[in-house]
């Protein structure tokens, strides 16, 4: 029996049922469902009422009329309800309250639709990494028999050998051992004419084999590269090769791509790889299997200006599994595998690409799975022995050529999704191709290829700069570029300026950090001015250089970057103020395109670039460009150790608990032990009859560059910052932990409030909930000039600055003028009353950009003084975010 529970009994029962809520939901747009979502109405009545009695559906036209509302605005207001039902008779008889229920249920569906769509995208992710996971386990497995296999043999072989030793002084069994390899070293290969379609099938086939024996098997030991963790949403599964001929690295990772779209962009190697200069494919076979053999030429940069390039001959085979899987291999041509002999090109030494390539697996419901193998030899001795490095670590080849390949297949896979918003009005593709051409131009610059037009100059007797001009610059911008007034009709050129230098004990990515952030540190505004006035048809004379000048802030556009963000694009406005009255008259602002690329610390083996080219204020497409600047290169190639720049922030006080240690490189007292190599270009355009004067100009500006950049590694290095920042207050240190309490004990003291944490952190330590806040926490001194010396993580991120460097930022100079008059307005009730509420406004990070806030609080930090001296001020910038 069915138990009523009893009404209140100031609550009498109604005399009839309670009317049921009304949802009035439409069909699907799609038509399933249609019929099931009905509206009750009244008995007798025309219109839907709640109180109802029977149910009627919307009609096919009243659904497409909502849809094509809810596709303009699918959350519309009570007032825009209404004006719904005035503009659409056939709504007329349909209350506001289910239009505002059917908007309801209609965005319910929608994202429900969504989150099913990327549940079952996960889903589809998660079952490709389980199996590409398992394969990992067995080959591994396989890799673990196979040495354990090959450590009994060489234990049982050294016990022959120890036993034949102790008993006679024959040396006969090392002889037969050695013979026995002589001779089959000896044995000659099979003949065959490697000069016929067939013989190169059959070298083909033998590449094919080879390579999936690496890409698969155990044909070479792999070491997964430290930080390369498999998820849906990771690069993959990274390793590198560990005593083998040459260096090899390996990547296995899924896309959103259908094998043949995967193909076609891995055999486009200068679009992701940006030290590929040419690849022409002089002879192309097809094969009896549906397959086709290439016959390739591929020219590549040098890295820096003390090596010479790298040429390589290869065959590339294409064909496809009987599992449906594709795969693209590739190998040198020698004289070993046979084969008709390549073009030979003067200056570029012949490198060798041992078994290499792709397989590429379709994945169930779209999609596909990529093993990647490169495995090259680098002819590392014909490289002076302190270059060696480059050519010899498994981890530059995994990051310029393995790597680089599958983050460029994962973003364009990105944006054929249609998810990524266009940057200043242009779609991605053109924004690749400005960082495509930025890099080309600078590798062009730093190579100097005599086919390119460049010529050398004469040198001024000191070999450290390197001077090159060329006087057909159309050759190397190319014809679909316009002309401008780079090149005057007058004739001129463009001249290179370009050296490579040692750098110690500064990861490439913090130093490459520092030149982009502070660029004033070593730029020098005239020769800016310069550069950017020679895409002007009147250019400035060749400036002299000066310690000051006419620049001013520097400000930082986004425009794009990667999914991963290892590379950003950027416009780079410098603001022009003159000081004399001839600079103010020239005075304006300049822009600068800049690629900034390697700036990820923990990416091991990870070059580290800046590049940009000045440009005008149209940015056009086709706008010329002449890149100059920056490439950093790690030479060590020792084991991963933690990031060497963990001494720049708080963030070390939030993993080493209360010891209050400090971690530094590789946890050693020395610090940082990095070594790099250095390489600096900058191009400028010339008229002939200036010519001497401005290689003159760049030389000079070159040097000066070079001597800023030294002073600059010796200031940020690691090692150095630690000692400096022990002097004063360590993160994790006493002093450190009992700021944090000061802080948020005078704030509650002053306002009576205490600061509001987020409900997810654990109140384990004030100092880590301090440095995590989401609000930008500021502490600035009472000077009369007050600057800040501590900032949590999210004031860190809103100056766009490190600890370090917070101490040089005043206040006054991030205020904007509303902020400095408020602030002047209620700094007397700060420091009677100890705290002051001021109004939202704008603040401007340290590289110029501008960032809101709703509010900001200040109050007194007042410490343990009995007299209850302030000992700092402190503000925080509520609900901050970037313009």
């Amino acid at each position: 029996m069915t138990r009523h529970r009893p009404w209140p009994p100031s609550h009498p029962p109604p005399p009839h049922p309670l009317p049921l809520r009304v949802v009035a939901a439409a069909p699907q747009a799609t038509g399933s469902g249609a019929g099931k979502k009905m509206a009750r109405l009244s008995p007798g009545a025309a219109a839907p009422q709640v109180d109802t009695g029977k149910y009627v559906r919307y009609t096919p036209e009243q659904v497409e009329a909502l849809e094509r509302v809810y596709n303009e605005c699918p959350k519309p207001s009570s007032l825009r309800r209404q004006q719904i039902i005035r503009d659409c008779p056939i709504l007329c008889n349909i209350e506001p309250k289910q239009i505002k229920v059917w908007f309801q249920n209609r965005r319910c569906r929608e994202k429900q639709r969504k989150e099913s769509s990327r549940m079952q995208t996960v889903n589809r992710k998660l079952t490709a990494m389980n199996k590409l996971l398992m394969e990992e386990n067995d080959r591994l497995q396989k890799q673990v028999s196979r040495l354990v296999y090959e450590n009994a043999s060489v234990k049982s072989l050294k016990t022959k050998i120890h036993k034949a030793s102790a008993a006679t002084t024959d040396t006969s069994c090392e002889s037969v051992v050695t013979s026995g390899q002589q001779q089959a070293l000896a044995a000659p290969r099979p003949q065959r004419d490697a000069n016929n379609p067939a013989g190169l099938l059959a070298i083909g086939e033998e590449t094919l084999t080879a390579f999936l024996s690496k890409a698969t098997g155990t044909a070479v030991e792999w070491v997964q590269m430290m930080g390369m963790k498999p998820g849906p949403d990771s690069i993959g599964i990274i390793a590198v090769s560990h005593n083998c001929i040459g260096v090899a690295a390996r990547a296995c990772g899924l896309v959103s791509l259908e094998p043949t779209k995967v193909a076609e962009i891995l055999k486009d190697r200068p679009s992701w790889y940006r030290d590929c200069r040419c690849v022409d494919i002089l002879h192309v076979f097809p094969t009896g299997n549906g397959g086709t053999i290439e016959l390739i030429y591929m020219q590549t940069y040098a890295p820096t200006t003390l090596a010479a390039p790298r040429d390589f001959w290869t065959l590339r085979y294409t064909c496809g599994l009987d599992d449906g899987s594709l795969v693209i291999c590739e190998r040198s041509l020698t004289q070993s595998t046979g084969g008709p002999s390549g073009p030979n090109t003067p200056g570029f030494i012949r490198a060798e690409v041992l078994p290499s390539g792709y397989l590429i697996r379709p994945c169930e419901g779209g999609g596909s799975m990529i093993h990647i193998v490169d495995h090259v030899d680098l002819d590392a001795w014909s490289v002076p022995e302190v270059l060696r490095p480059l050519y010899e670590s498994p981890k530059i080849v995994a990051q310029k050529m393995t790597i680089a390949a599958l983050r460029h297949i994962r973003q364009i896979a990105h944006e054929s999704s249609g998810e990524i918003p266009y940057g200043a009005g242009r779609q991605p593709a053109v924004l690749r191709t400005f960082s495509q051409r930025l890099s080309r131009g600078f590798n062009d610059a730093v190579s100097g290829f005599p086919d390119d037009g460049w010529s050398l100059l004469t040198s001024d007797g000191a070999e450290d700069i390197t001077i090159t001009v060329n006087s057909s610059p159309n050759k190397l911008v190319g014809s679909h570029i316009s002309p401008s007034p780079l090149f005057s009709a007058i004739g001129g050129g463009i001249l290179c300026a370009k050296a490579s230098m040692l750098v110690q004990d500064v990861p490439p990515a913090l130093l490459v950090r520092f030149l982009r952030e502070h660029r004033s540190e070593w730029a020098d505004p005239g020769v800016d001015a310069y550069s950017a006035a020679s895409l002007r048809a009147s250019p400035y004379a060749v400036p002299g250089l000066r310690a000051g000048g006419f620049m001013g802030n520097q400000v930082i556009l986004p425009l794009a970057h990667t999914l991963e963000h290892e590379e950003f694009l950027e416009v780079l406005r410098l603001e022009g103020h003159g000081f004399s009255h001839e600079e103010v008259l020239l005075a304006r602002d300049m822009y600068l395109l800049q690629l900034c690329s390697g700036v990820d610390e923990n990416a091991s083996g990870a070059c580290a670039q800046l590049v940009f080219a000045p440009i005008d204020e149209s940015f056009a497409d086709d706008a010329p460009l002449l890149p100059s600047g920056f490439r950093v290169i790690p030479l060590d190639t020792k084991t991963d150790v933690p990031s060497a720049t963990r001494t720049l922030d708080l963030a070390s006080a939030l993993e080493v608990g209360s010891g209050g240690a400090l971690r530094g490189s590789g946890d050693s007292p020395g610090g940082c032990s990095t070594r790099s190599v250095l390489t600096i270009a900058f191009q400028f355009s010339f008229e002939n009859h200036l010519r001497e004067s401005v290689a003159a100009m760049a030389r000079q500006y070159v040097r000066a560059v070079m001597a800023s950049v030294q002073r600059v590694a010796m200031a940020i290095a690691p090692s150095r910052l630690g000692s400096q920042i022990q002097l004063k207050h360590p993160p994790g240190s006493p002093e450190a932990l009992t700021l944090a309490s000061w802080i948020g004990r005078s704030y509650r003291a002053h306002t009576g409030e205490e600061i509001r944490w987020s409900d997810t952190e654990e109140a384990d330590s004030p100092l880590k909930l301090l440095w995590n806040h989401s609000d930008a926490i500021l502490c600035c001194s009472l000077k009369p000039a007050p600057m800040f010396t501590f900032g949590n993580n999210a004031a860190l991120d809103m100056l766009e600055t490190t600890l370090v460097n917070l101490q040089d930022i005043s206040l006054e100079a991030i205020l904007d003028d509303e902020g400095r008059k408020a602030l002047c307005a209620e700094f007397s009730k700060v420091m009677q009353q100890g705290s002051a509420y001021l109004p939202g406004g704008v603040c401007k990070s340290s590289m110029g950009r501008q960032a809101s806030y709703e509010q900001a609080v200040a109050w007194k930090v007042v410490g343990d003084d009995v007299a209850g001296a302030p000992h700092c001020l402190a503000f925080m910038f509520v609900n901050w975010t970037f313009l």
